[in-house]
């Protein structure tokens, strides 16, 4: 079969085949078809083709072609007919569909005739209507301003007879001086509505967007192009009615923004509101306010740059003193130095002098400026717009950036800034001056800020500062931290000085009380600003912790600082001990810190001063841990001893045991040479709570001596007498009353000597045995009896025995008693038991305490009188010859009677005055006047009682002498929280929620 696919192509050119037939070149070229290639083989690849063939191979082609196409057609002629009959049907409709867009052209052609000839009429009468409304517009415009006109010239004229009196009063600077108020009331209004009337007729000259005036819009009217645009309004500029009347209008209008001005700068220099009121309105309706106001701030803020760059002018200052140092002379030898730029070592006071002087006037200047800001923005939020009812100070904002006061606090803390970090910079003169003088600089800011205070919504106190205040001090941060440096330099150099020595020279009391008095100096030295205080109170704990760490680096901790062998003490308790005396002297000066100032600088300080104390206490507690384990091991020597030895009808008094002696000469040792390494206020509470433990340790040992005879009873008899005198020479002769401070434990040592005689049935009576805990009489009766004593029962030792006994409860003892007893029977068992029944409903019947309510010292009333009360004040003073102790809180007073909870031969009270304190007495808190205690007992009313005199330095607190507080306890308070503690009682509802001073 041919192939045809060469005649298929789209491009396929008649022509072009011709010609490649007859040039014997193949056709298509390879470039120009992609879609059909010759078959190889076909007649057409060959250049020599003859043209005869190629001709006769048409031909047959045709002929083929032709026969497809009649077997084509004959076999689809039944559907071929039915599409021929298909489209004949087509044809009539596509006849009648062309009858029928004729006629919607025709239709079409009629109905545009219709509309555009009276679109085109409409069009032209359209633009006539523009024209006559632009002329009536103009027409009116300069109706009204003609009227405007003749307004504008009556209310100047009027204007101008507020200037006629006297040729005297017009030469006035202010015009208005010499007016009463009325007349100035009426000059104000005047110039207002002239500013009015001006500002609408330059509306009408520039355009009507300004005012009301601008033609309405038909409601008929939809097409944007039938009413008057703005471009096309005719300028009344262009009118010569109206232009003749402008010089005119210039003139009113530079009379009355000159008059405006004047009142302004009247209003803000006597600050006179009302005045402000009418000037401000004046440029409102000039349509000129906020860029009145925005020059305004600007030229406020110039001025007050412009005056602290003067202040921290050098030369200046320089030209001021030379002016004030001239000194009359002869013409001939007048000398004139050139200006200085610093101070010499004899013109320093006078510059200095003058520097001040210029700050303080600075502050004058700044505080004057900041009032007229503030009350310039005041007025601005009182005036509205009577028709909108928005303030002017909302339409000024709408051009400037920021409110006045903003930009000026912003402008302010930036000039200053500058200039005190450029003048730092610049000169060491006032670097030098305003860093050592840095509290003397705050406090004129502060002075700056009380004045302000009144007139602004600026807040500079203890417990609040406003954020325009803090910027204002910020921008001091260089003089600040120049303070600072030199702040922390005295107190790096005042710990360095107190270690100076090392271990060789270890720091003292002397040492310890001057690191607490530079913290104290420093403290005080910023207390009268929250911020400085702040800063000032980091540093000071940067401090301590380097106190810390320098005496953590002094301190002993080998086995030799425990050791107690004597004869004499080691060096290193030596060094520890006056390490422990420097560090107790700082730490107990420096807790009056969160009496004396704020709590947020306190809690700064206080940790600093509790890792002071942490390391006294590593120094003391082992050491008197080692005291006690020694002391212990001595009285648990007693159970050598034979005590159950017979005694002759003729021996005589047994001295004392040899373990006794080697406890009064440890004792001695431990007095002469341990504890004189420490400071005497320190060791007074140690004395005494060894007093009362070797008691303990001694009758427990005692109570568990068994065998025990007549000749041990008599010897233990003895060794009670020689303990008495070693306990006594161990407490000194300042102990007035002897072993009787040691209050239960002498007691119990006491009634040690008559129970070792009783007959056994006496034992368990309660009146022989009543200064005596249970169990030491338990212990004697098992000693009596052939029962076994707990600690055999369990296989311990007797020092183990009574060291369980001194870590467990009372009822953990009996309980190993009653353990000892379980299927025993006899006298001793009955009694015994009984002991332990006596003991067990004594506890029992002993009342519950009843809960004391905590409540503030001034919130006490008569009403609260019978109520078991748990107060905290301040201690002022002590009267021993009455028991009375005045305690105070703000300024309120109460008297406590403290006769059952201390010792009235402690004449405490004396301490700082030149009196002598017992040191048997743990009265350690006390030392400190206006120390914080916590004191619980009864309220209760009484006769008046005399009011203890307070110290000298402090006030009488209002005190009601009838009621009295009988005191069951009374202990420090250190880390009282104040302003917690009443929080907490007004969440409770115990007080109202109101702040009191403290």
């Amino acid at each position: 079969m041919t192939d045809y696919s060469l005649f298929t192509i789209s491009d396929f050119d008649v022509n072009d085949y011709a010609n490649a037939i007859l040039a014997g070149e193949p056709y298509p070229q390879v470039h120009q078809t992609q879609y059909a290639k010759p078959r190889t083989g076909t007649a057409l690849e060959s250049a020599k083709e003859d043209i005869s063939v190629a001709i006769s191979k048409l031909d047959l082609s045709i002929e083929d072609v032709s026969k497809q196409i009649k077997s084509l057609v004959t076999t689809h002629h039944e559907e071929l007919l039915q599409r021929a009959a298909g489209v004949n049907n087509l044809s009539g409709s596509l006849t009648s569909v062309r009858r029928g867009l004729d006629d919607v052209d025709a239709s079409l052609e009629k109905l545009r005739q219709k509309v555009r000839v009276p679109y085109q009429t409409l069009e032209t009468s359209a633009i006539k209507l523009q024209r006559i409304r632009q002329t009536s517009d103009a027409l009116r415009r300069i109706s009204r301003f003609v009227v405007l006109s003749r307004r504008l010239e009556t209310q100047i004229s009027e204007l101008a007879t507020f200037d006629k009196p006297g040729t005297a009063e017009k030469k006035r600077p202010n015009s208005s001086e010499g007016l009463s108020a009325d007349q100035q009331d009426d000059k104000e209004r005047t110039i207002a509505k002239a500013a009015l009337t001006i500002a609408e007729l330059g509306a009408l000259l520039d355009g009507p967007e300004e005012t009301g005036d601008t033609p309405v819009k038909d409601s008929s009217e939809t097409d944007d192009r039938t009413a008057p645009a703005t471009d096309t309004l005719v300028p009344l500029r262009s009118v010569k009615a109206a232009a003749a009347h402008i010089p005119f209008i210039e003139e009113a209008q530079n009379k009355v923004t000159h008059e405006m001005e004047s009142m302004i700068m009247t209003g803000l220099s006597t600050l006179d509101q009302s005045l402000l009121a009418s000037s401000l309105q004046t440029a409102y309706n000039l349509r000129a306010l906020p860029t009145l106001i925005q020059g305004l701030s600007r030229d406020l803020c110039d001025a007050v740059e412009e005056r602290i760059r003067t202040a921290f002018d050098l030369s200046r200052i320089s030209k001021e003193v030379v002016s004030k140092e001239n000194v009359p002379s002869s013409q001939g030898l007048l000398y004139k130095s050139r200006v200085r730029t610093e101070p010499t070592n004899i013109t320093a006071p006078q510059w200095t002098a003058a520097l001040w002087a210029r700050l303080e006037s600075l502050i004058e200047e700044m505080a004057a400026c900041c009032i007229k800001v503030y009350t310039l923005e005041k007025v601005l939020k009182l005036k509205k717009d009577p028709i909108t009812q928005r303030s002017f100070l909302h339409d000024v904002m709408k051009v400037l950036e920021n409110k006045p006061s903003s930009t000026f606090w912003t402008s302010l803390g930036r000039s200053l800034e500058k200039y005190a970090r450029d003048a730092a910079k610049g000169s060491t003169f006032l670097q030098q001056t305003l860093s050592s003088g840095y509290p003397r600089l705050l406090r004129l800011f502060h002075e700056f800020f009380a004045k302000i205070a009144v007139h602004t919504d600026t807040v500079y106190t203890q417990s609040q500062q406003s954020p325009e205040t803090v910027l204002v001090l910020r921008a001091l941060s260089t003089f600040e931290a120049l303070y600072l440096s030199r702040s922390t330099t005295r107190l790096n150099e005042a710990v360095s000085q107190a270690f100076v020595g090392g271990s060789r020279a270890p720091p003292g009391a002397n040492e310890g009380v001057a690191i607490a008095r530079a913290v104290m100096n420093e403290l005080d030295s910023a207390r009268f600003d929250p911020l400085l205080m702040l800063a000032v109170a980091r540093n000071v704990s940067a401090a301590l912790d380097g106190a810390t760490m320098r005496a953590e680096g002094l301190i002993s901790s080998d086995r030799s600082v425990v050791t107690l062998l004597g004869p004499m003490a080691t060096p290193q308790q030596i060094l520890n001990g006056q390490v422990a005396t420097c560090l107790y002297y700082c730490w107990t000066n420096l807790e009056k810190i969160a009496e004396e100032h704020t709590e947020s600088a306190a809690s700064l300080v206080r940790p600093g001063v509790k890792k002071l104390h942490v390391t006294y206490d590593s120094i003391v507690d082992p050491l008197l841990t080692a005291i006690r384990r020694e002391l212990a091991s001595i009285v648990s020597r007693l159970h050598r001893v034979d005590l159950q030895k017979a005694m002759g009808p003729m021996a005589g008094m047994a001295g004392p045991s040899l373990y006794m002696k080697d406890l009064a000469d440890k004792l001695n040792y431990v007095k002469m040479q341990i504890l004189t390494n420490f400071s005497s206020d320190m060791t007074q509470s140690w004395v005494l709570s060894i007093v009362k433990y070797v008691i303990r340790i001694f009758v427990l040992h005692a109570s568990i001596a068994k065998p025990l005879g007549e000749s041990g009873k008599l010897q233990l008899t003895t060794d009670m007498t020689e303990l008495e005198f070693a306990l006594g020479a161990f407490l000194g002769p300042s102990s007035k009353r002897g072993l009787e401070v040691a209050g239960e434990e002498y007691k119990m040592l006491r009634a040690m000597r008559p129970l070792l005689f009783l007959d056994t049935a006496s034992l368990a009576s309660p009146t022989h045995a009543a200064n005596l805990p249970p169990l030491v009489v338990l212990h004697h009766i098992l000693v009596r009896s052939p029962l076994p004593l707990p600690h055999i029962m369990h296989g311990w030792q007797e020092a183990e025995y009574v060291r369980w006994v001194e870590e467990h409860r009372k009822e953990d003892a009996w309980g190993l008693v009653e353990a000892a007893l379980v299927g025993k029977e006899g006298e001793f068992v009955e009694l015994a038991s009984r002991v332990l029944r006596q003991a067990r409903d004594k506890r029992q019947r002993m009342p519950l305490p009843e809960p004391a309510t905590v409540m503030m010292l001034d919130c006490i009333t008569d009403d609260d009188v019978g109520r078991k009360l748990r107060v905290a004040g301040r201690m002022l003073t002590y009267d021993p010859s009455t028991a009375l102790v005045l305690l105070s809180f703000s300024s309120h007073g109460l008297l406590v009677d403290v006769s059952l909870v201390i010792d009235p031969d402690a004449v405490l009270s004396t301490v700082k005055w030149g009196g002598t304190l017992d040191p048997s007495v743990d009265y350690n808190w006390m030392h400190e006047r206006k120390a914080w205690v916590w004191v619980m007992g009864w309220l209760e009313r009484s006769e008046d009682l005399p009011i203890p005199e307070p110290p000298p330095y402090t006030s009488q607190p209002d005190v009601d002498t009838s009621i009295v507080l009988k005191a069951l306890n009374v202990t420090p308070a250190r880390d009282l929280d104040i302003a917690g503690l009443r929080s907490a009682l007004a969440a409770r509802g115990e007080i109202p929620p109101t702040t009191y001073p403290v």
